[in-house]
C-alpha cells in the first residue's frame, strides 16, 4: 500500500543521497524541481539558462549532500539556496563578471529564517508573498531584493549604497524576521503559510 503518508521525508532523501542513492536525488527533483526552476527563471529570465542553473544546483546537491546540516534549516531551504547561487553565477557569467562564492555568513543569514526564504524564493507569484515584501520598510526591501534577486553579496550592497557592512546585514536580518512574521499570520481567504510552503 502506498500513499503520501508513506513517502520519505526530505531529510531521509538527502541522507540517502549522501550515501550515493540516485533515485533519492530524482525524488528530491520531482518534489522541488518546479520551485527551483521558478526561482532560477526569476533571476535569469531565460528558460534554457534557468534549466541549466537547476541542473547545476542538483549536481552540487549530489556532491554536497553529506554537508547538509538540519540544525540550520530544512532541505528545501538548503536546496533553493544552492540553486539561487547557481543562477547568480549564471547571471554574472552573462555579464562577464567572475562567479562569487557566498560566504558562510550569507548562507547562514538565509537559513536563519528558512520559512521566509523558502516562501519568498519559491512562491514569488503569490499575491501574499508580493504583498508581504511590499510592506517592508524601503531599506529592508531594497537589501533583500539586491541580495536575493540581483545576486549582490553583502559587501557589494554596502559599497553600492555607501553603507557600513554591519548596517546591510542588520537590514537583511530585520527584513527576513519581519517577512517570517508576516507570512506566518493567517489572512482571510488566503492560503495558509504551510500550504504556500508545500505548494498545495
Amino acid at each position: 500500500m502506498t500513499g503520501p503518508e508513506l513517502e520519505p521525508r526530505d531529510e531521509e532523501l538527502i541522507a540517502a543521497v549522501a550515501r550515493g542513492d540516485h533515485p533519492s536525488l530524482l525524488a528530491l527533483y520531482d518534489r522541488h524541481g518546479r520551485v527551483a526552476y521558478g526561482l532560477a527563471y526569476r533571476i535569469l529570465g531565460d528558460a534554457g539558462a534557468a534549466e541549466e542553473a537547476v541542473q547545476d544546483g542538483y549536481l552540487r546537491v549530489w556532491r554536497r549532500a553529506s554537508t547538509f546540516d538540519p540544525s540550520r534549516g530544512g532541505v528545501r531551504s538548503w536546496l533553493l539556496t544552492i540553486v539561487h547561487h547557481c543562477a547568480i553565477d549564471g547571471l554574472r557569467r552573462r555579464a562577464g563578471a567572475p562567479p562569487v562564492v557566498a560566504g558562510l555568513d550569507e548562507i547562514a543569514e538565509r537559513q536563519a529564517f528558512p520559512d521566509a526564504w523558502s516562501e519568498v524564493s519559491g512562491r514569488l507569484e503569490s499575491d501574499r508573498v508580493r504583498t508581504a515584501v511590499a510592506t517592508l520598510p524601503g531599506e529592508q526591501r531594497r537589501a533583500i531584493e539586491m541580495a536575493f534577486f540581483d545576486g549582490l553579496t553583502h559587501r557589494e550592497i554596502a559599497e553600492r549604497d555607501g553603507l557600513p557592512l554591519g548596517t546591510v546585514k542588520g537590514r537583511l536580518r530585520l527584513g527576513l524576521r519581519r517577512l517570517q512574521g508576516l507570512l506566518a499570520e493567517p489572512s482571510p481567504g488566503a492560503e495558509r503559510p504551510v500550504d504556500i510552503i508545500r505548494g498545495t
